[in-house]
């Protein structure tokens, strides 16, 4: 059907009704990134001077290791070609390599590598599931989840986790009570976007029995597997015996590497069925970028010395973010275990507004700051419609100067 607006002419008394093609329902649906909508009204207030102080996405500032940028920059490529569909076999050796030093053991035809971990989640929705067909996922989750199911098809089924419990995995009751004949799979963020929460061994095994009981697949998102802290170790369900038709790791450098703009990832699992299926859809995308693919397996080369230091930066932005936000009156803060996320619940009623309006209206010695409102990663009508997410990707004098700014906007905007 087409759709048409009406273009009315008062001098003559006159309209014009002019038809236009309708756009899909499915474009209609697809929800706006709470991370990026707002980014038109951070634009203006750079355009007029203001220094915007970006709390709101997770783009470290942490450097890229030098091995992957020298990769691309000495390569003596003559043709940029195609590589292999499931991405070239050195790199997904090497990956195989990668994991087996983290006691997950898989091998190349266990991977394939996608345009960033999005592709993986993208491939591996329309792989296990069919239109209308359910996928539970705790909440508040990675926002972006609510537009891969939407753009195949598949409908999100929420399961809440709370602040009050720093986030936990919800009882297994409550998973079970949403379980119907259209459920496919459960999936989980470890450690979790937004909430920086990282699930137990021991929660990891509930997860494993239920879809077990109720042979369904078990999808984690790991990326950021190498950010766990407090002594608490990564427990991947890759590691989980019995699981081997079960589980599904999406994975990216992204984040491990400080390698956002390569736009590398893999999905990972032992299931043969599985991976057979996923990459046909792989193939229909041709191939994953072949310089990003050179510098993800020099990447690879990076040292253990890399990672303790990353881990210690944030930890101690971290420690520095939990101790001045509870400065602020009337916060609740939820604490990461992993990650650089954190959920922080405010004395208003709509982060949205809030959110805007410390872009437009407010200023603190001509700088603000832009944060991510929460309602975003839920698909519970009404949750989180007063927290925000923190990235804490800035250096310390920052993020405190940042927290400072929130701390002043909010008193002004409660008044």
């Amino acid at each position: 059907m087409n759709h048409g607006f009406v273009v009315w002419f008062p001098h003559f008394c006159a309209k014009i009704v002019i038809n236009m093609p309708s756009i899909s329902q499915k474009g209609q649906l697809m929800p706006e990134s709470p991370i990026r909508k707002l980014v038109p009204y951070a634009e203006e207030a750079k355009k007029k001077g203001v220094k915007v102080i970006h709390l709101n996405i997770g783009q470290p500032d942490i450097k890229t290791p030098q091995v992957a940028l020298d990769a691309v920059k000495n390569n003596t490529l003559e043709v940029l070609a195609y590589s292999r569909t499931e991405g070239s076999e050195t790199y997904r050796e090497k990956l195989a390599a990668y994991y087996a030093k983290n006691d997950i053991h898989v091998s190349a035809k266990d991977i394939i590598v996608t345009t960033g971990g999005s592709e993986a989640l993208a491939f591996t929705m329309s792989t296990v599931a069919d239109n209308d067909d359910e996928i539970i996922i705790p909440e508040p989750f990675y926002a972006n989840y609510n537009g891969f199911a939407t753009a195949v098809g598949v409908k999100v089924v929420p399961v809440i986790s709370h602040i009050d419990s720093n986030f936990a995995l919800p009882p297994i009751e409550e998973f079970e009570k949403l379980i119907t004949p259209r459920t496919k799979a459960i999936l989980i963020c470890n450690p979790g976007n937004p909430t920086g929460y990282l699930y137990t061994r021991e929660e990891i095994k509930k997860l494993a029995e239920i879809v077990k009981k109720h042979d369904l697949f078990l999808i984690a998102d790991e990326v950021y597997r190498e950010f766990t802290y407090d002594g608490k170790e990564h427990y991947s369900i890759l590691q989980e015996e019995g699981l081997e038709n079960h589980a599904i790791v999406v994975d990216s450098v992204s984040k491990r590497y400080s390698m956002c703009g390569a736009r590398i990832g893999c999905l990972v699992s032992k299931n043969e069925t599985l991976t057979k299926t996923a990459l046909k859809f792989a193939q229909a995308r041709l191939s994953p970028p072949t310089y990003a693919q050179i510098a993800s397996e020099a990447a690879l080369e990076t040292p253990q010395s890399y990672f303790d230091q990353v881990k210690e930066e944030y930890v101690g932005r971290r420690d520095l973010l939990i101790q001045e936000l509870k400065k602020i009156e009337g916060v609740k803060i939820g604490v990461p275990q992993g990650a650089f996320y954190c959920i922080v619940e405010l004395p208003i009623d709509d982060s949205d507004a809030f959110a805007q309006w410390l872009l437009e209206e407010f200023r603190l010695d001509n700088e603000t700051v832009m944060v991510a409102p929460a309602a975003g990663f839920y698909a519970s009508e009404g949750h989180g419609k007063n927290q925000i997410r923190i990235a804490y990707v800035l250096d310390k004098e920052n993020l405190k100067k940042a927290v400072h700014i929130l701390k002043e906007g909010l008193a002004s905007y409660i008044g």
